[in-house]
């Protein structure tokens, strides 16, 4: 009986996968030759995240792919750089070390050449390491090293991070993606635009095994760690274009970084759907507003720091973009300030989107726009094909509204962490590593990382209670919260708050805020005023940087 049902389940979901993948667009007819041109594709390439750039090279050879700072490249014409940077590539990796599963370290912000970069690794069996450009030069050396890269492609502005390294890994080969330049030359380093050139029109044998890409964690607790990710399947795609209404064939500005999970996810899901990709390499408030309306996009993929800095420009700025083509606003990557998503929807209309994804299991839920007017702070609920499980710390389910640790069931692709770790399991429910609660009508709220939650004489306290009762007060800005050692009291709060220009409050009164609404228990100790709060280029806000 029991395998009637799975087989029941199994049946409906890939019958609603269908419908939604037919429904965005995704699955269309075609031509006859335009079908058999991706049948070669997949059989060339196999199927991973970055083989949607064949495939609609197949499908709209002579559409936009992608537009950035150098102009624009039309699918065909990206298919074939892509052809020749793997082929150039192919050749850099075969001279270096350990190369039966060789690593392509990639340090680039967005534009083409981390494009190319990436589907290129996958094309010839490598893996794409994407690095964060937010490192500092000792820990791009370690994450090198650690993941035994032999070639790095990089924009030239790193190139002094790309020094540090080259002290400890003297025999790793570097290629420039974006020169600043083109007439500055660069003695012992390849550019990547020389590599295409010099490889155009040759296409790379058909690997042994299938490339991966290499993600990393935020970090925000500690050292990023690796995570395998081979590609998506169907159904994950479906699951986010049943929550987000993506179409194929339009344009859509993402200026989440790329090498962050959220913002490759993104581009793997733009160049799947055949979707214009716009971008930028640095992201700006108000420029972000003019690529949407100059583009007439229908998408804007952000993290949401993106979203609270443009709501947060002057009403006069605000007032000369219309955003009128915009259909979705799709935001993650870490906590939406509730008061910034509802004033973003009060100007621009009810379409932006908040997921909550992780590194190791892809997306989990998705706040549609009206749950986020019901609930500004919500993560929504679990995307199709995932179940969720709210435990306590020995694996029972805790009643509803109650916070727990938050486990996740899905077909995630995650192979497992570079190191040969893996993430702890109940049953078969991955442990996010996250704490959560679920309301009434299923919807989750992430009060924060397990590892942040702070004993203080014998009590829990969880950091985004408080940071949220501080960021009620109407001088605040935002705030972090976070445990810091106590002979007495095991640990106590110590809070980072940023004010407004005009604030008045001094911190004891902040602290009198926080006492007239919680527990004394959970009354900060200590408040800090700060002209920003530390953040990684993911939108994060890196607490390990605060109180050191």
């Amino acid at each position: 009986m029991s395998r009637v049902v799975s087989f029941l389940r199994s049946l409906r979901r890939l019958l609603v996968t269908l419908r939604v993948l037919v429904g965005s667009g995704m699955i269309a007819p075609m031509r006859p030759d335009k079908y058999l041109r991706q049948a070669l594709v997949v059989r060339r390439h196999g199927a991973n995240a970055m083989s949607g750039i064949g495939l609609s090279a197949a499908r709209a050879p002579k559409a936009t792919a992608l537009v950035d700072e150098r102009g624009f490249l039309t699918w065909t014409e990206l298919d074939q750089r892509v052809d020749a940077a793997g082929v150039g590539l192919r050749e850099l990796l075969a001279d270096g070390e350990g190369t039966q599963h060789p690593t392509l370290g990639i340090l680039c912000r967005n534009h083409r050449g981390l494009v190319e970069s990436l589907a290129a690794a996958t094309r010839i069996g490598a893996d794409a390491l994407l690095l964060n450009t937010g490192f500092s030069g000792p820990q791009l050396r370690d994450v090198l090293e650690r993941e035994h890269a032999t070639v790095v492609v990089y924009d030239e502005e790193f190139a002094p991070l790309l020094a540090q390294a080259r002290e400890r890994l003297p025999h790793l080969t570097e290629v420039l993606a974006w020169v600043e330049d083109p007439e500055h030359s660069h003695p012992g380093v390849h550019v990547l635009d020389e590599l295409v050139d010099a490889h155009r029109g040759r296409r790379p044998a058909k690997p042994a095994r299938p490339g991966r890409t290499v993600l990393l964690t935020s970090g925000t607790t500690g050292t990023p760690k690796g995570a395998r990710r081979s590609g998506g399947a169907a159904g994950s795609l479906a699951a986010m274009l049943d929550r987000i209404p993506w179409r194929a064939g339009e344009t859509t500005v993402v200026v989440a970084p790329m090498f962050h999970a959220w913002g490759f996810g993104q581009l793997a899901i733009s160049a799947t759907m055949c979707c214009t990709v716009v971008m930028r390499r640095r992201f700006d408030p108000e420029a972000t507003l003019a690529l949407v309306d100059r583009s007439q996009a229908t998408g804007l993929a952000v993290v949401p720091v993106m979203l609270e800095r443009i709501i947060g420009l002057p009403a006069a700025t605000l007032e000369q973009y219309s955003l009128a083509s915009l259909r979705f606003v799709t935001a993650s990557g870490s906590r939406m300030r509730p008061d910034a998503v509802t004033a973003f929807m009060d100007r621009y209309g009810d379409i932006v989107h908040n997921s909550y994804n992780a590194t190791e299991a892809g997306l989990i839920s998705t706040a549609t726009p009206a749950d986020l007017r019901v609930a500004p702070d919500t993560a929504g609920r679990p995307v199709l094909g995932t179940d969720l499980r709210i435990l306590d710390d020995h694996g029972r389910e805790v009643p509803q509204g109650e916070v727990g640790r938050i486990t996740v069931r899905s077909d995630s692709a995650f192979e497992g962490y570079t190191s040969g770790e893996t993430k702890a399991f109940e049953d078969d429910f991955m442990v996010s590593g996250d704490l959560g609660r679920l309301d009434e009508a299923g919807r989750l709220y992430v009060v924060g990382r397990d590892d942040e939650m702070i004993v203080s004489g014998g009590e829990n306290v969880y950091p985004l209670e408080v940071e949220q009762t501080l960021n009620e007060h109407s001088d605040v800005v935002e705030a972090a919260v976070i445990g810091v050692d106590d002979q007495d009291f095991g640990q106590r709060l110590e809070a980072y708050v940023v004010l407004r220009d005009d604030a008045s409050v001094t911190t004891d009164e902040l602290k009198k805020h926080v006492k007239t609404h919680l527990a004394g228990y959970k009354v900060p100790r200590r408040v800090v005023v700060l002209d920003d709060l530390p953040r990684n280029d993911s939108g994060k806000v890196m607490k390990r940087e605060l109180g050191t």
